[in-house]
Formats: structure tokens, sequence, C-alpha cells
């Protein structure tokens, strides 16, 4: 079977500097995929490439089983784009812009009113249809680009930071879409600053099986797998010790060591043998510990 998505020692340079280096990974049909990585690490780039916005400068890429430089049109049409800035018409009403994007898509009617029907109703924006988009809430417009991006009936959705600057209530609804979409066989790619949005998108429960979880730094891919192997890899059990407070900016900051262990049990029997427990704690390891753990830093 053909992956969705398929990058083979992929380079991209900008003055002679590598920004993304020797990436390779694939990604199946119907996966959901998360990439993370700090800021620099390449994965904007990695997302221009494979969305045909910018050129490898070495290496092959495939979208939708078509090669981004060679077969460039006919991976665009095989691909939805939902990024991080807004970038629907604030002049144009809800359905001015679908009309819009079904037009530039050359979708005839009367197909093309029946999806812009079909995907409003999806994002619960069909009373809205007649509202300009200068109206909506951040959320709205969010929904609103998933159902354009979804219009042409793409078979890969890429996703930019699509909660980012949303509230924790339209952001919980948000990953019920995406997850309903995955779990109706849409293969997506997306990155994220939020981790507790990863590790949502990316579990197993309520999905056909788990997403993967790829991340970067430095151009690189420094780790790649579901969470679950991604845990057992670097450890499930952690044992946290207070290291003690330093200062930041105007602020003080508690300073911790980080220990991982395979289970939680040999955390909790490490932590038993020790004299004096004091500022020490043990607790199960999540997707944020492991990242500081690969990478020496928050995901800002």
């Amino acid at each position: 079977m053909t992956a969705a998505v398929f990058l083979e020692n992929v380079y991209k340079f900008y003055n002679n500097v590598p920004v993304v280096n020797d990436l390779s990974f694939q990604i199946e049909a119907g996966e959901i995929f998360a990439l993370l990585g700090p800021n620099g690490a390449g994965k904007s780039t990695t997302i221009r490439m494979l969305t045909t916005l910018t050129k490898p400068s070495q290496g092959r890429i495939e979208v939708g089983g078509y090669d981004v430089m060679s077969q460039s049109m006919l991976a665009k049409q095989s691909i939805g784009v939902v990024l991080q800035q807004t970038s629907v018409d604030n002049d144009l009403t809800v359905w001015e812009n679908m009309e819009l994007h079904g037009r530039l898509h050359h979708i005839s009617n009367p197909q093309r009113q029946k999806l812009i029907n079909q995907w409003l109703e999806y994002v619960e924006l069909a009373e809205k249809r007649n509202d300009l988009v200068k109206t909506l809430s951040g959320g709205m417009k969010r929904r609103l680009q998933i159902a354009r991006a979804l219009l042409h009936q793409p078979q890969i959705l890429f996703l930019d930071e699509p909660t980012v600057g949303l509230d924790p209530q339209t952001r919980r609804r948000l990953w019920e879409i995406i997850r309903d979409l995955n779990k109706q066989g849409m293969t997506m790619l997306l990155t994220t600053h939020y981790m507790d949005e990863v590790e949502f998108l990316c579990d197993a429960f309520g999905s056909t099986k788990p997403g993967r979880i790829g991340i970067m730094d430095g151009g690189r891919l420094i780790s790649l797998g579901t969470l679950q192997q991604l845990r057992s890899a670097h450890g499930e059990g952690l044992v946290m010790k207070q290291l003690g407070v330093s200062e930041v900016g105007n602020d003080s900051a508690r300073s911790w060591e980080y220990l991982f262990f395979p289970s939680l049990e040999a955390a909790n029997v490490y932590l038993n043998e020790q004299p004096d427990k004091t500022g020490m704690m043990v607790r199960p390891s999540n997707l944020e510990d492991i990242f500081v753990e690969l990478t020496g830093r928050q995901l800002d």
C-alpha cells in the first residue's frame, strides 16, 4: 500500500544552512500524526514542503502518492490545509467563502452546493451561512477553515496549530471534530504547542488505532512512535527531585531533576530506598516530560 505521506532523506537549506536535515518518515492512510518540536526545529519548513509551498533542496517527498516536485498540482488536489493564521475572507459571508473555494477547485453544481451544505452542517455553521465572517468568533472561523479545507474532498488534512489562541471549551470541540474525521478515515498531520492536545488526539481510546508522534530538533527527527511507545522507551515512571529555587527574571522557579524508570512501581521502589525523601515525588511520565528529556527545552 502506498503511504499517504512519504519523506526520504529530505533536506532544506537556507544560505547553505540545513533547516531540515536528512528527514525521513511516512504516514499511512487513515493515520493521525503529530509533529512536535521547539521553535527552530524545522517543523514549519517541513509542513511548507509537504503542502508544496516551498521546494525541498534534496530528497524525495510524496503526498497522496504524488511527487511534490514533479506532480505538484496533483499533490495539491489531494490535500486540505488549515493554517495557524486565519485565512478566510472576513468581508465575505460564510457561504461565499465556501462557494469561492469550491469554484477555485472546479467543483460544479449541484455537487458544490451539496458539499457546502454537508460540511457547514458538520462543523455546526449551517445557521451562520449568511453571516459575514468578520462577525464570527475565533472558534467559528477555525471551524470554517476546516470545512473549507474539506470541501474538495482531500485525502490528507494538514493542521498547523489548529487550536492556538482559542478558549478551552472551543479547543475541546475542535479536538472532537478532528478525532471524528480521523475515525472516518481521514489522514491527518498536525503541529501543535499543546501537549494535552497531542495526548488526546493520538491516544488509542476512541480511535481505530493510536496516532504517532514525531519529535524534531535541529532539523532532525529525534524520536518517533505512539504515545505508549515513547513512554515505554523513555520510562513510564518518573521521580522528581527538587534541586532548589532559581531566579527567572523577576520570578522564582523551582528547579527539578527528572529520573525515568521503566514502571511506576520501579520509581516507587527507588524512592522508598532513599534515606532522605525531602523534595521528592513519584508520578507517571507524560509527553511533556519526554519532550523536555529529548530536547532539553519546554515547548514554547
